[in-house]
Parts: structure tokens; sequence; C-alpha cells
């Protein structure tokens, strides 16, 4: 698992370090929707253009955030970023037999459920639940200087910032990674997939258990649908979807970069409504499919 997500998580520290030393709050606010809805709807298409998994999303939201892009936009890009992008689009498609309908259900599902989390935490925190270490740069200035030009940094120093940061990153958040693919790997070994399975013999828990088997496995969003693929003889459409929408915006490994990041209540709060929606969405797709 930690052999799996470096290469990913590599990326978006990098990605992290170059919105930090390139991007400006005034080109956040400029390019972001002022519109509760609309820049919801902004975080989730933002997706496409990062080629980013789950293990190497949580840097570049959290970077985004304290640029001043809003947390519920933040938390829509995170949430989908990892599903919708073309490698993970296309590794689906393959992974079901150049199927269509499956790239459909899996990104029209994630853009659903993003939407909806993200206007209920625009609802819930109105203030940014992060930890105090990672307190907007903003706060900590005089507001007098707040508005101040930045001074113009020559190229070669803003190279320097992004290896800088980039690295600093990489240890701030691999430790969370490394822990979680331990607990991930643990509970592979000792709860037995067979036992779980036995449970799904209704819709509701058919859904449930895809949640929970996702969550434990915590494979790279490039791969789970090779793995979701094997459980066609077993699970219906509705708790396929589950599985390939739930995996990549919560797992094990995530889970714990949130909350080495952002407040617990937070961190359960959200987990709680993608749970929730993904139920839902997983319920009407098997309707709709079955």
């Amino acid at each position: 698992m930690v052999m799996e997500a470096i290469p990913f998580v590599l990326v978006g520290v990098l990605i992290s370090g170059l919105i930090q030393a390139f991007v400006t709050e005034k080109w956040i606010s400029r390019i972001v929707p002022n519109n509760r809805f609309l820049s919801s709807l902004f975080g989730c298409g933002i997706g496409v253009l990062f080629p980013s998994c789950e293990c190497g999303i949580v840097p570049i939201t959290r970077r985004l955030i304290l640029k001043g892009m809003p947390l519920h936009a933040g938390i829509a890009f995170m949430l989908t970023g990892p599903i919708i992008n073309p490698i993970v689009l296309f590794a689906t498609y393959i992974a079901f037999g150049n199927d269509w309908r499956m790239v459909a259900i899996r990104g029209g599902m994630a853009i659903a459920v993003a939407f909806c989390v993200s206007i209920a935490i625009s609802f819930f925190f109105p203030k940014l639940p992060f930890k105090q270490q990672y307190a907007p740069v903003a706060a900590t200035i005089e507001p007098s200087l707040q508005h101040a030009p930045a001074p113009k940094m020559p190229v070669s120093a803003r190279i320097h910032e992004v290896i800088t940061h980039a690295i600093d990153e990489f240890f701030s958040v691999g430790k969370y990674l490394v822990a979680g693919a331990f607990i991930a790997a643990s509970l592979q070994t000792f709860v037995p997939t067979s036992t779980l399975l036995h449970l799904g013999s209704n819709p509701i828990t058919a859904s449930l258990i895809m949640i929970l088997l996702a969550f434990v496995i915590s494979l790279c969003s490039e791969a789970d649908a090779f793995i979701a693929s094997s459980f066609r003889s077993t699970f219906g459409v509705g708790a396929l979807s589950a599985f390939l929408v739930f995996g990549p915006m919560i797992d094990i490994k995530n889970t714990l970069m949130l909350l080495g990041t952002y407040r617990t209540k937070f961190v359960l709060v959200l987990i709680g409504l993608v749970t929730v929606f993904t139920l839902i969405g997983s319920l009407i797709v098997g309707r709709i499919a079955g």
C-alpha cells in the first residue's frame, strides 16, 4: 500500500508546492464563484484537471483552502478529484470490460455525493476547522498589511520554495499514510472478507458492507475498480457504486491525514455525511439499474 501510494503523495505535495509558490490569494478569489452552490459545483469540476488519487489530494486541498478557496469548495474538490480525473475513469472503463455505464455511474454519483456534502459543510462549518498549526497565514498578518502587494520573487527562488514546501509537506503527510496503511493491512489480515460478504443479503446491508470494505482495504483510486469488478457476481451495481465512490473519498489512509490537518469533529462529520449520501446514492443507482 505504501509503495502504491507514495508516487501519488509525491505528485500531491509537488502540486501543493506549486500552488504555494505561484498561485496568489487574489487569483483564487477571482476564479472561484461567490455563490455557495456555484462554488461547490466549481470544486466538483476542477478535479478533472488534477490527476491525483486520495493519497495526494489532502495536501493539495489544504493549500487551496489556505490560499482562499472556500472550505466547502475545497472539500468538493477533495472528494471528487480522486474519482473524476481521466486516469481513474479510464481504469474503471478497462476494469469493467469497456463498460461506459459504470464510468458514468461512478463519475456522476461522485459529483452528486460531493456536491451534497459540500453544501452541508458550508452550513455546518462557517469557520475553517483547521488545527492550530494550519491556521491561514492571513490571520497572522496585521490588517494594514493584508492587502499590501507581495514582493516579486525571481523564478529560481520560487522553484526553491516549491521544493522546500514539497519536502516539508511530504514528511507531514507521509507519517499518516504509513500508519493508515499499517492499520488497513492489519484489518485485511485478521478480518476475513468472507465474513463481511455474508452480511450483504439486501441492498442496504450490501452497500454498507461495500462501504466498509472500501474503507478497510484502502486501495488507491487508480486500482480499486479492478477489485470492485471482482465482486460483480456477489453484489449488484448499487453496492459496487458505493465501493467505487466511498473508497476514494474516505479510507483509513486519508482519514489519518485528515485528522492530522482538521479538527476531529469536522473529520467525523465529514465521514458521516459522505457515508449517508453514498448510501442514498447507491440505493438510487441500484433501483434504476435493477
